[in-house]
């Protein structure tokens, strides 16, 4: 059976929640480190600024068309739902593949040694207590999560609020110092704009700072009223991320102006320390900590409802893909996918996997804004309670453009795109062979 039963999860996330899982799952680090190299491949302010615009304008598409899917399919496991039900199993397996057993996992190891390294730095602790901070955070998470869906939805409601504070602060230490130096303040149209290449391959940083949208359809089995919650949560929080995003480097290039914050290497701890000193520095390294952690709280979540999706379907271990009638939280597939990030933590071999994985995700994404298409030809009597507008535009604009990311990307990094492409293709064998065993195996 490819579906998960009927009552194994409860809708107890609002709008409030689900929202809040788009803003929390989208800003984690990125958008107090990713400004600088930005900067770099600019020739001015006002092209940092519209850099910024396009990506989240291109991004909003993209959470138009997931919040049509979502709407069709509101179940757990986002993508790979949408990619089983449209092209097959071994597709979604694919995906799966790469992305709950290696990107998710990933991801948090990554983010949650940063959040290590932030919340250390913040309380002067010296750099062997890194990785036993960022272990304990991912324990701590994933045992919250045990719990529910609503003890995970306090806790990332909790650190999300506590990001979007961060934003605030640099916002306003950005503005204070635009007062003071207004030669900084001044967002000047270049006299030699960048080059259209260049100006390209600045727009993928920004890209990859707007992703993690899509972990809302991930738990979309737990959205109450998720016809329209979901589209509503998703329309609400990413235009939030936008104007957070716009706003902080409007901030940057306020305080710093474009020339430092192209040469900045902690933009934000920069800024808040030209207004405040070292206990501004501080402080900000503490709305980092805060931004991470939240971000790896959402993914952890995430990334085990896919896995519970798959164990539910026979393409991993049947056990992940149950659901504790309690707690109504897929504790097996929690558990699995914190002890794996936890070994990726130790082991420090995280970012070389994100590096492989990344061309995997994006192509996942280009797949499932894809499977639209298919259901717009094959349930043409069945309309969805939400409909992306300008369709088919707003999709192919998303769909071509991420396109090109990958292109840009395979130019700039052909081996880790190669990679990418033969971790994918390992799962066609794998796939195969865990079918020939489970068939094996007594029911």
């Amino acid at each position: 059976m490819l579906t998960e039963p009927a009552n194994a999860y409860a809708r107890r996330l609002n709008t409030w929640d689900a929202a809040m899982i788009v803003i929390g799952g989208v800003i984690g680090a990125g958008i107090f480190l990713t400004p600088a190299t930005v900067a770099r491949n600019t020739s001015s302010g006002a092209e940092v600024l519209v850099l910024w615009t396009i990506g989240g304008l291109l991004t909003l598409a993209g959470v138009l068309c997931y919040a049509e899917l979502g709407a069709r399919r509101p179940q757990a496991g986002g993508i790979y739902v949408y990619l089983r039900e449209a092209f097959g199993l071994l597709p979604a397996f694919l995906f799966g593949w790469t992305m709950a057993l290696i990107n998710y996992p990933g991801s948090v190891a990554a983010v949650a040694t940063m959040f290590a390294e932030y919340f250390c730095a913040a309380l002067g602790l010296p750099p062997p207590y890194v990785k036993p901070a960022a272990v304990g955070a991912i324990v701590f998470i994933v045992g919250v999560n045990l719990f529910g869906i609503r003890a995970g939805a306090w806790m990332q409601n909790l650190f999300t609020v506590l990001k979007l504070a961060a934003i605030a602060l640099l916002v306003v230490a950005g503005l204070v110092l635009a007062r003071g130096q207004p030669e900084l303040a001044a967002v000047t149209v270049p006299s030699q704009p960048a080059s259209s290449w260049a100006f390209a391959g600045a727009l993928l940083p920004v890209l990859f700072t707007y992703g993690g949208f899509h972990y809302l359809n991930d738990l979309a089995g737990e959205v109450r009223d998720p016809q329209r919650t979901l589209p509503r949560a998703l329309g609400l929080g990413m235009a939030g991320v936008v104007l957070c995003y716009v706003l902080a480097n409007f901030a940057y290039l306020a305080g710093l102006g474009h020339a430092g914050l192209g040469v900045s290497q902690a933009p934000a701890a920069d800024l808040m320390r030209r207004l405040f000193g070292e206990s501004g520095a501080t402080v900000i390294a503490v709305g980092i900590a805060c931004s991470t952690f939240g971000y790896c709280a959402i993914a952890i979540a995430g990334g085990a409802r896919v896995l519970q999706t798959m164990g539910a379907d026979g393409v991993f271990f049947r056990a992940a893909g149950r659901v504790d009638p309690r707690t109504r939280a897929p504790q097996i597939a929690l558990a699995l996918l914190g002890a794996w990030a936890v070994v990726l933590t130790l082991s420090g071999s995280f970012n070389q996997l994100l590096n492989y994985t990344t061309v995997g995700e994006w192509l996942g994404h280009v797949f499932g804004i894809g499977t639209l298409f298919w259901y717009r030809k094959h349930f043409v009597d069945q309309p969805a309670p939400y409909q992306v507008p300008f369709y088919p535009l707003l999709p192919l604009i998303f769909v071509i453009t991420v396109f090109g990311v990958i292109v840009a990307s395979a130019i700039h990094a052909p081996g880790d795109a190669g990679m990418s492409l033969a971790i994918i293709a390992l799962g066609v064998p794998v796939y195969y062979g865990w079918q020939r065993w489970t068939r094996r195996q007594p029911a």
